[in-house]
Protein backbone atom coordinates (compact mmCIF):
# COMPACT_ATOMS: atom_id res chain seq x y z
CA UNK A 1 0.00 0.00 0.00
CA UNK A 2 1.15 3.73 -1.23
CA UNK A 3 0.34 6.66 0.29
CA UNK A 4 -2.34 5.78 3.03
CA UNK A 5 0.50 3.42 5.02
CA UNK A 6 1.59 6.55 7.41
CA UNK A 7 -2.42 7.26 8.34
CA UNK A 8 -2.55 3.44 10.12
CA UNK A 9 -3.02 4.15 14.21
CA UNK A 10 -2.84 7.89 13.06
CA UNK A 11 -4.95 10.76 14.57
CA UNK A 12 -7.08 13.51 12.50
CA UNK A 13 -7.20 16.29 14.31
CA UNK A 14 -7.02 18.29 10.85
CA UNK A 15 -6.86 17.65 7.38
CA UNK A 16 -3.79 20.08 7.04
CA UNK A 17 -1.77 16.01 8.72
CA UNK A 18 -2.82 14.68 5.68
CA UNK A 19 -1.46 14.76 1.99
CA UNK A 20 -3.30 15.64 -0.83
CA UNK A 21 -2.96 12.19 -1.86
CA UNK A 22 -4.02 10.63 1.20
CA UNK A 23 -7.09 13.17 0.99
CA UNK A 24 -7.53 12.38 -2.75
CA UNK A 25 -7.69 8.56 -1.42
CA UNK A 26 -10.38 9.21 1.07
CA UNK A 27 -12.84 10.24 -1.30
CA UNK A 28 -11.87 7.65 -3.55
CA UNK A 29 -12.34 4.79 -0.48
CA UNK A 30 -15.55 6.70 -0.12
CA UNK A 31 -16.83 6.12 -3.25
CA UNK A 32 -16.01 2.66 -3.46
CA UNK A 33 -18.05 1.91 -0.18
CA UNK A 34 -21.18 3.65 -1.59
CA UNK A 35 -21.36 1.31 -4.78
CA UNK A 36 -19.93 -1.57 -2.83
CA UNK A 37 -21.92 -1.55 0.71
CA UNK A 38 -22.59 -5.93 0.96
CA UNK A 39 -18.89 -6.49 0.07
CA UNK A 40 -17.28 -3.64 3.03
CA UNK A 41 -19.73 -4.86 5.16
CA UNK A 42 -17.64 -6.52 7.73
CA UNK A 43 -14.48 -4.96 7.32
CA UNK A 44 -14.53 -3.46 10.76
CA UNK A 45 -15.68 -6.70 12.65
CA UNK A 46 -14.32 -6.45 16.32
CA UNK A 47 -13.73 -2.85 15.74
CA UNK A 48 -15.47 -0.60 18.73
CA UNK A 49 -15.51 3.37 18.44
CA UNK A 50 -16.04 5.14 21.10
CA UNK A 51 -18.51 9.05 20.15
CA UNK A 52 -17.36 11.48 23.00
CA UNK A 53 -19.76 14.01 22.35
CA UNK A 54 -19.17 16.67 25.48
CA UNK A 55 -21.46 18.36 23.43
CA UNK A 56 -25.14 17.94 21.62
CA UNK A 57 -24.77 16.92 17.90
CA UNK A 58 -27.17 15.32 15.73
CA UNK A 59 -25.55 14.73 12.59
CA UNK A 60 -21.98 14.58 12.91
CA UNK A 61 -22.27 11.66 15.99
CA UNK A 62 -24.96 9.71 14.15
CA UNK A 63 -22.73 10.05 11.38
CA UNK A 64 -20.14 8.28 13.00
CA UNK A 65 -22.08 5.88 14.42
CA UNK A 66 -23.79 4.92 11.08
CA UNK A 67 -20.30 4.77 9.64
CA UNK A 68 -19.14 2.38 11.93
CA UNK A 69 -21.76 0.30 12.56
CA UNK A 70 -21.85 -0.28 8.59
CA UNK A 71 -18.24 -1.26 8.51
CA UNK A 72 -19.48 -4.22 11.34
CA UNK A 73 -17.96 -3.26 14.13
CA UNK A 74 -19.67 -1.38 17.40
CA UNK A 75 -20.40 1.73 19.37
CA UNK A 76 -20.40 3.03 22.80
CA UNK A 77 -20.33 6.59 24.44
CA UNK A 78 -21.97 9.83 25.43
CA UNK A 79 -23.76 12.62 23.84
CA UNK A 80 -23.25 15.65 26.37
CA UNK A 81 -20.91 16.02 29.18
CA UNK A 82 -23.57 16.21 31.65
CA UNK A 83 -24.16 12.14 31.38
CA UNK A 84 -20.18 11.67 31.61
CA UNK A 85 -17.46 11.85 34.58
CA UNK A 86 -16.67 15.30 33.76
CA UNK A 87 -19.29 16.25 35.86
CA UNK A 88 -16.78 14.53 38.37
CA UNK A 89 -14.02 16.88 37.21
CA UNK A 90 -12.23 14.07 35.50
CA UNK A 91 -10.13 15.65 32.79
CA UNK A 92 -9.99 15.38 28.88
CA UNK A 93 -6.73 13.62 28.48
CA UNK A 94 -7.45 10.63 31.35
CA UNK A 95 -10.93 10.24 30.24
CA UNK A 96 -8.93 9.40 26.69
CA UNK A 97 -6.39 7.28 28.67
CA UNK A 98 -9.23 5.63 30.17
CA UNK A 99 -11.36 4.83 26.95
CA UNK A 100 -8.56 3.83 25.22
CA UNK A 101 -8.10 0.78 27.21
CA UNK A 102 -11.77 0.09 25.52
CA UNK A 103 -11.82 0.77 21.80
CA UNK A 104 -10.15 0.90 18.68
CA UNK A 105 -11.09 4.71 18.06
CA UNK A 106 -12.42 7.56 19.06
CA UNK A 107 -14.37 10.38 17.79
CA UNK A 108 -14.63 13.83 19.76
CA UNK A 109 -16.77 16.70 19.70
CA UNK A 110 -15.72 19.56 22.39
CA UNK A 111 -16.54 22.62 22.79
CA UNK A 112 -13.26 24.11 23.90
CA UNK A 113 -11.01 24.76 20.84
CA UNK A 114 -7.62 22.72 21.01
CA UNK A 115 -9.81 19.68 22.88
CA UNK A 116 -9.16 17.36 19.78
CA UNK A 117 -5.47 17.86 20.21
CA UNK A 118 -5.19 17.35 23.50
CA UNK A 119 -7.39 14.08 23.57
CA UNK A 120 -4.77 12.77 20.37
CA UNK A 121 -2.08 13.42 22.74
CA UNK A 122 -3.29 11.11 25.81
CA UNK A 123 -4.76 8.49 23.80
CA UNK A 124 -3.08 5.19 22.82
CA UNK A 125 -5.86 4.63 19.60
CA UNK A 126 -6.36 7.47 16.86
CA UNK A 127 -8.49 10.28 17.79
CA UNK A 128 -11.03 11.54 14.80
CA UNK A 129 -12.11 15.57 15.66
CA UNK A 130 -15.46 15.47 15.15
CA UNK A 131 -15.37 19.69 15.75
CA UNK A 132 -13.77 21.08 18.74
CA UNK A 133 -14.99 24.77 19.59
CA UNK A 134 -14.95 27.41 16.60
CA UNK A 135 -11.86 25.55 15.54
CA UNK A 136 -11.86 22.92 12.92
CA UNK A 137 -13.94 19.88 11.92
CA UNK A 138 -11.94 18.29 9.32
CA UNK A 139 -14.87 15.57 8.78
CA UNK A 140 -17.30 18.25 7.30
CA UNK A 141 -14.55 19.56 4.77
CA UNK A 142 -14.28 15.77 3.71
CA UNK A 143 -17.67 15.41 3.13
CA UNK A 144 -18.06 18.71 0.96
CA UNK A 145 -15.23 17.68 -0.88
CA UNK A 146 -16.92 14.38 -1.56
CA UNK A 147 -20.06 16.31 -2.52
CA UNK A 148 -17.87 18.49 -5.25
CA UNK A 149 -16.01 14.82 -6.38
CA UNK A 150 -19.48 12.65 -7.04
CA UNK A 151 -21.21 16.14 -8.56
CA UNK A 152 -18.58 17.28 -10.78
CA UNK A 153 -15.83 14.08 -10.94
CA UNK A 154 -13.45 17.31 -9.36
CA UNK A 155 -12.25 19.22 -6.79
CA UNK A 156 -10.53 22.21 -9.12
CA UNK A 157 -11.51 23.95 -12.04
CA UNK A 158 -14.34 25.41 -10.07
CA UNK A 159 -15.90 28.86 -9.56
CA UNK A 160 -17.11 27.87 -6.02
CA UNK A 161 -19.65 30.96 -4.02
CA UNK A 162 -19.34 31.05 -0.15
CA UNK A 163 -22.31 33.21 0.92
CA UNK A 164 -23.11 34.67 4.42
CA UNK A 165 -21.32 34.36 7.43
CA UNK A 166 -17.77 34.83 6.16
CA UNK A 167 -16.59 35.33 9.70
CA UNK A 168 -17.71 33.03 11.81
CA UNK A 169 -18.22 30.34 9.76
CA UNK A 170 -15.69 27.42 10.77
CA UNK A 171 -16.24 25.03 7.83
CA UNK A 172 -16.19 27.86 5.29
CA UNK A 173 -13.08 28.63 6.28
CA UNK A 174 -11.65 25.03 6.85
CA UNK A 175 -13.14 24.21 2.88
CA UNK A 176 -11.11 27.32 1.39
CA UNK A 177 -7.40 26.01 3.04
CA UNK A 178 -8.19 23.02 1.65
CA UNK A 179 -9.19 23.67 -1.58
CA UNK A 180 -6.18 26.23 -1.76
CA UNK A 181 -4.28 22.71 -1.08
CA UNK A 182 -5.41 21.45 -4.55
CA UNK A 183 -5.21 24.85 -6.11
CA UNK A 184 -7.05 26.03 -9.52
CA UNK A 185 -10.03 27.51 -7.37
CA UNK A 186 -11.94 30.69 -8.49
CA UNK A 187 -13.68 31.84 -4.69
CA UNK A 188 -16.64 34.23 -4.76
CA UNK A 189 -17.05 35.35 -1.05
CA UNK A 190 -20.90 37.36 -0.47
CA UNK A 191 -21.59 38.64 2.45
CA UNK A 192 -22.45 41.48 4.37
CA UNK A 193 -19.92 44.18 5.57
CA UNK A 194 -20.40 43.23 9.11
CA UNK A 195 -19.69 39.26 8.25
CA UNK A 196 -16.65 39.14 5.71
CA UNK A 197 -13.75 37.08 5.22
CA UNK A 198 -10.84 37.11 7.68
CA UNK A 199 -7.65 38.56 6.54
CA UNK A 200 -5.69 35.26 7.94
CA UNK A 201 -8.46 33.28 5.28
CA UNK A 202 -7.94 35.89 2.21
CA UNK A 203 -4.07 35.56 2.46
CA UNK A 204 -4.43 31.84 2.13
CA UNK A 205 -5.81 32.16 -1.14
CA UNK A 206 -3.47 35.37 -2.47
CA UNK A 207 -1.05 32.77 -1.54
CA UNK A 208 -1.83 30.28 -4.49
CA UNK A 209 -0.87 31.29 -7.49
CA UNK A 210 -3.88 28.99 -9.02
CA UNK A 211 -6.83 30.62 -6.79
CA UNK A 212 -8.54 34.01 -7.18
CA UNK A 213 -11.11 35.81 -5.19
CA UNK A 214 -13.70 38.48 -5.58
CA UNK A 215 -15.75 39.93 -2.73
CA UNK A 216 -19.13 41.12 -3.00
CA UNK A 217 -22.48 41.83 -1.02
CA UNK A 218 -25.32 40.75 -3.16
CA UNK A 219 -25.80 36.72 -4.09
CA UNK A 220 -28.37 37.32 -7.12
CA UNK A 221 -25.89 39.49 -9.19
CA UNK A 222 -23.00 36.63 -9.43
CA UNK A 223 -24.82 33.18 -8.85
CA UNK A 224 -25.08 32.97 -12.86
CA UNK A 225 -21.16 32.69 -12.81
CA UNK A 226 -21.02 29.82 -10.24
CA UNK A 227 -20.30 26.08 -10.13
CA UNK A 228 -20.86 25.94 -6.55
CA UNK A 229 -23.05 27.96 -4.00
CA UNK A 230 -22.60 26.60 -0.30
CA UNK A 231 -24.34 28.54 1.82
CA UNK A 232 -24.25 29.37 5.73
CA UNK A 233 -26.35 30.78 8.55
CA UNK A 234 -26.43 34.35 9.06
CA UNK A 235 -26.71 34.52 12.60
CA UNK A 236 -29.08 37.34 14.09
CA UNK A 237 -26.19 37.67 17.55
CA UNK A 238 -23.59 38.38 14.96
CA UNK A 239 -25.18 41.75 14.23
CA UNK A 240 -24.93 44.92 16.64
CA UNK A 241 -28.45 46.07 15.69
CA UNK A 242 -31.57 44.62 14.54
CA UNK A 243 -32.69 46.78 12.04
CA UNK A 244 -28.90 46.14 9.91
CA UNK A 245 -30.37 42.17 10.51
CA UNK A 246 -33.80 42.48 9.41
CA UNK A 247 -32.38 44.46 6.17
CA UNK A 248 -29.67 42.03 5.15
CA UNK A 249 -31.44 38.85 6.07
CA UNK A 250 -33.24 38.45 2.72
CA UNK A 251 -30.25 39.24 0.83
CA UNK A 252 -28.69 36.22 2.09
CA UNK A 253 -31.76 33.59 1.35
CA UNK A 254 -31.57 31.12 -1.61
CA UNK A 255 -35.27 30.80 -3.31
CA UNK A 256 -36.13 29.09 -6.68
CA UNK A 257 -36.28 32.88 -8.18
CA UNK A 258 -32.64 33.32 -7.43
CA UNK A 259 -31.71 29.80 -8.43
CA UNK A 260 -33.69 30.65 -11.74
CA UNK A 261 -30.33 32.76 -11.94
CA UNK A 262 -28.30 29.98 -11.60
CA UNK A 263 -26.66 27.79 -14.31
CA UNK A 264 -28.63 24.21 -14.65
CA UNK A 265 -25.33 22.54 -13.43
CA UNK A 266 -24.93 24.40 -10.06
CA UNK A 267 -24.95 22.71 -7.02
CA UNK A 268 -25.73 23.94 -3.71
CA UNK A 269 -24.34 23.07 -0.46
CA UNK A 270 -25.05 23.81 3.46
CA UNK A 271 -23.21 22.00 6.48
CA UNK A 272 -26.64 22.45 8.11
CA UNK A 273 -28.47 22.33 10.19
CA UNK A 274 -30.07 25.33 8.15
CA UNK A 275 -32.67 27.82 9.46
CA UNK A 276 -34.47 30.33 6.76
CA UNK A 277 -31.47 30.73 4.41
CA UNK A 278 -32.55 28.10 2.41
CA UNK A 279 -36.10 28.11 0.91
CA UNK A 280 -37.71 24.77 1.65
CA UNK A 281 -39.02 24.60 -2.14
CA UNK A 282 -35.15 24.24 -3.05
CA UNK A 283 -35.41 20.83 -1.52
CA UNK A 284 -36.57 19.30 -4.88
CA UNK A 285 -34.51 21.64 -7.12
CA UNK A 286 -31.52 18.68 -8.49
CA UNK A 287 -29.56 21.57 -7.91
CA UNK A 288 -29.40 20.95 -4.41
CA UNK A 289 -26.76 19.04 -2.89
CA UNK A 290 -26.82 19.30 0.83
CA UNK A 291 -28.88 16.21 1.62
CA UNK A 292 -26.01 14.45 -0.52
CA UNK A 293 -23.48 15.74 1.42
CA UNK A 294 -24.91 14.30 4.44
CA UNK A 295 -25.10 11.22 2.76
CA UNK A 296 -21.23 11.65 1.87
CA UNK A 297 -20.53 12.50 5.55
CA UNK A 298 -21.04 9.16 6.47
CA UNK A 299 -19.44 7.92 3.26
CA UNK A 300 -16.03 9.33 4.48
CA UNK A 301 -16.38 8.30 7.95
CA UNK A 302 -16.32 5.13 6.85
CA UNK A 303 -13.78 5.56 4.55
CA UNK A 304 -11.37 7.41 7.35
CA UNK A 305 -12.80 4.82 10.14
CA UNK A 306 -11.50 1.81 8.39
CA UNK A 307 -8.23 3.31 7.58
CA UNK A 308 -7.24 4.84 10.63
CA UNK A 309 -7.71 1.29 12.22
CA UNK A 310 -5.93 -0.25 9.69
CA UNK A 311 -8.41 -2.47 8.47
CA UNK A 312 -7.97 -2.64 4.60
CA UNK A 313 -11.81 -2.92 2.70
CA UNK A 314 -12.31 -5.85 0.46
CA UNK A 315 -11.38 -5.46 -3.11
CA UNK A 316 -10.13 -2.04 -2.78
CA UNK A 317 -7.75 -0.67 -5.22
CA UNK A 318 -5.59 2.56 -3.64
CA UNK A 319 -5.16 5.59 -5.93
CA UNK A 320 -2.37 5.44 -7.79
CA UNK A 321 -0.63 8.57 -6.58
CA UNK A 322 0.29 9.24 -10.57
CA UNK A 323 -3.35 9.74 -11.39
CA UNK A 324 -3.30 12.07 -8.20
CA UNK A 325 -1.85 14.95 -9.92
CA UNK A 326 -4.35 17.13 -11.67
Amino acid sequence: MSEETPMVGKSVVTLDGLSTNQILDLLHKAEYIDSHRKEIAHTCDGRVLATLFYEPSTRTRLSFETAMLRLGGKVIGFAGAQLASVTKGESIADTLKTVSNYVDVVAIRHPKEGAALVASRAASVPVINAGDGGHMHPTQTLADLATLQSRFGRITDLTVGLCGDLTFGRTVHSLIETLCRFGNVRFVLISPDELKTPQYVIDRINATDSCSYVEVRDLASVIGDLDVLYMTRVQKERFFNEDDYLRLRDTYILDEEKLQLAKPSMAVLHPLPRVNEIAVDVDDDPRAAYFEQVKNGMLVRMALESTVVGDELPGYEPLNPKEVQA
